[in-house]
């Protein structure tokens, strides 16, 4: 999986144990709900300001959105989640 399919899943992930909606996310974020929807499916090449109100938004440390640890057993190599 690549950084940006690494990115999204964790976002996803850590959405969704929020109980956030994308548009609830994008809205913390400060952003359109496409780009959630675009970062998600690792079609966004993200930055680090993005890795940082994602992280600020879903209280966490930015760290969490690219490790690798919850990832590898939710989402296959082609990108579809399991």
């Amino acid at each position: 999986m690549d950084i940006r399919g690494l990115f999204g899943a964790n976002v996803r992930r850590l959405r969704r144990a929020a109980g956030l909606s994308q548009e609830a996310l994008a809205e913390r974020m400060g952003v359109d709900r496409a780009y959630i929807s675009w970062i998600e499916t690792g079609r966004q090449n993200a930055t680090l300001l993005s890795l940082w109100h994602a992280s600020q938004a879903l209280d966490v440390r930015p760290a969490a959105l690219l490790d690798e640890t919850h990832v590898a057993a939710t989402v296959a190599p082609d990108g579809e989640e399991r």
